[in-house]
């Protein structure tokens, strides 16, 4: 009768993940940071006062994020061209809304008076908050 060798195989030691460091794990601190948010339905309305909000960001010195382009909301209107004899002749109308984001970290009382005193263009819709 053979006898059976028996094999002992060692164990692997566990491997301990790498603790991070406690600095890196900190988000940095950031103070206070501005966002603006643009609608428009022209893209090049809200391109040139994108532009204009980021050259008085940059004139008092803040650092910028963006503009970054958010989608665009397409609203889709189906309306009957006749309301009696041509039942199935339909027109089809959309609008499209642009968006833009953009972020001023650490602003000035001088950026947020700035941007008060800004003259935008009629069909510009802008929201600040703080």
């Amino acid at each position: 009768m053979p006898v059976a060798k028996k094999t002992i195989t060692a164990k692997k030691p566990a491997v301990k993940k790498k603790s991070a460091k406690p600095e890196e794990t900190k988000a940095p601190e950031l103070g206070l940071k501005l966002r603006i948010k643009l609608k428009a339905y022209d893209h090049k309305i809200i391109d040139n006062s994108s532009r204009q909000i980021i050259d008085i960001a940059n004139r008092y010195g803040a650092e910028v994020l963006g503009p970054i382009p958010l989608p665009t909301e397409i609203l889709k209107y189906t309306v009957n061209r006749s309301s009696f004899v041509h039942k199935n002749a339909r027109e089809q109308f959309e609008m499209r809304v642009h968006k833009r984001i953009i972020d001023i970290l650490n602003p000035n009382a001088d950026i947020i008076e700035a941007l008060r005193d800004l003259n935008l263009p009629s069909g510009v819709d802008i929201t600040i908050k703080i």
